[in-house]
């Protein structure tokens, strides 16, 4: 029949089509040992954020984390984990889109410090209000892409016209399905030492907390935390974030960290107050104020006044020598 004899023309016997092509099959599994590993061991890989995108970590910068790593590679992902952190601390700078380099900096500043003890889990964002500006919103995309850590609100770029009120009512909404234990506030002119911070919280109350470097008014020695930096616990930020009378009394227009204390105070929330003075403080004009037990110094506004908190705190002791630079 032509079916058959057209089927015999298609496929020949096993005999003639198998003995050539078994003789390839040891080649075969050769190429296989060599060949197919070396296709995913490439150290640059895109996350698919953007091309070449070395070990970019999508959840944002953590300067240190007790909580589960898990190391990627192209045949497998590998899991090992470490003891869970008693806390999360998320760190907010409020800054403007515009200030590429001092961010920079202050990344630095964050990614050099001594390791963050196990117990504490430290993730800081950059917070902006909405990026309009054509180059702007190209420039810091690509920040966002490669590092993670930017937070954009729905607001418009201020100080003192309501950013710390929208940024503390979003958090809540945008880590809803991770809660952090505390959220804090600072500065972009702050130098802020994680490890010391997680060591003064370690022991602080998980609950209506309020911290930070505490202003006095009047008799009362702790009316408001300055707006270099205050923490308060998660309670407290999900309060604001729904506390509808701060925006019906229009509340969030002014200095925003005594505005923040006079929302605590009349709502009769942050019991737990802790200030930190002398600790946190402010550097002088003279910028020779530092103190080994520094939590947080603010008012770094120039590269030199970094230049200083760097060379005091011997963030750069540990460079390595080089033939390709020499440094001091």
């Amino acid at each position: 029949m032509k079916t058959s004899s057209s089927s015999q023309a298609l496929f020949p016997t096993t005999s003639t089509l198998c003995t050539p092509y078994l003789l390839l099959v040891p080649l075969g599994l050769l190429a296989a040992v060599v060949v197919l590993p070396s296709l995913g061991s490439s150290h640059v890989r895109s996350n698919g954020l953007g091309v070449l995108c070395p070990g970019l970590d999508t959840d944002g910068y953590t300067v240190a984390s007790g909580a589960e790593k898990v190391v990627s590679t192209s045949a497998e992902t590998t899991t090992s984990t470490a003891p869970q952190p008693e806390f999360r601390l998320l760190v907010g700078v409020l800054t403007t889109p515009k200030r590429y380099e001092r961010r920079g900096i202050v990344r630095l500043a964050y990614a050099l410090q001594p390791a963050t003890p196990a117990y504490a889990q430290v993730d800081v964002r950059f917070v902006f209000c909405g990026v309009d500006d054509p180059v702007d919103r190209v420039l810091v995309s690509l920040e966002a892409a490669r590092h993670g850590d930017i937070l954009v609100l729905n607001c418009t770029e201020n100080m003192n016209d309501g950013k710390t009120h929208e940024y503390f009512s979003s958090v809540p909404r945008l880590f809803a399905d991770a809660p952090y234990d505390y959220v804090m506030k600072t500065d972009d002119d702050t130098y802020l030492r994680v490890a010391a911070m997680a060591e003064e919280l370690r022991s602080k109350p998980r609950d209506d907390v309020y911290l930070g470097y505490g202003f006095e008014v009047g008799d009362d020695p702790m009316q408001f935390m300055h707006g270099m930096g205050y923490i308060v616990s998660w309670d407290i930020a999900s309060w604001v974030s729904t506390n509808e009378d701060i925006l019906r009394y229009n509340d969030t227009h002014g200095p925003e960290d005594l505005l923040f204390g006079k929302w605590l105070n009349i709502g009769k929330k942050g019991k737990n107050r802790y200030d930190l003075k002398p600790r946190m403080y402010d550097l002088n004009w003279n910028r020779d104020n530092f103190r080994p037990d520094t939590v947080a110094v603010h008012m770094i506004k120039d590269n030199r006044r970094w230049a200083d908190a760097f060379r005091y705190f011997n963030v750069t002791a540990g460079i390595a020598p080089s033939s390709l630079y020499h440094l001091p």
